[in-house]
């Protein structure tokens, strides 16, 4: 069993582009780890969904976003920060809407029905939200 993390740090621009591009490193990760097709890009769009919501914080004096993509032994971690506005990354609404739907509601799935956890810190002037997608013990690790 693989033990070390392997981590990717990104900052980026307030750009889909690179929301997109988040989403790819997101779904290498995923792929590296053994996850199935459907569950890596429901993953891939949740991270990209949260990106694209994120870039609404950012503020002229603070334009970008860090991205710090960790991949652990039994799952991936996508922590999104920001300077200046400390509110989630996520809005509320959409955890909430998201929540509702993952825990037996229409069964339509929210936009971050791909992860299995959403955590939010604030670190003084610095707002953090993680999602965290545990993967099953069985996966194999490369």
């Amino acid at each position: 069993m693989e033990t070390e993390a392997k981590i990717i740090r990104l900052q980026i621009d307030a750009d889909p582009r690179l929301a997109a591009a988040v989403g790819g490193a997101v779904r290498y990760l995923a792929d590296a780890a053994g996850m199935d097709n459907d569950a890596t890009a429901q993953l891939q769009a949740a991270v990209v969904a949260a990106c694209k919501e994120a870039f609404e914080h950012l503020t002229e004096s603070h334009p970008h976003l860090n991205v710090t993509l960790t991949r652990l032994s039994d799952r991936i971690e996508v922590a999104l920060s920001y300077e200046g506005d400390t509110a989630p990354a996520v809005g509320l609404d959409t955890i909430a809407k998201s929540a509702s739907q993952h825990d037996g509601g229409s069964g339509t799935g929210g936009v971050l029905s791909g992860v299995d956890r959403i955590q939010y810190e604030s670190q003084g002037k610095v707002a953090v939200t993680r999602l965290t997608k545990y993967i099953s013990q069985g996966a194999p690790s490369r």
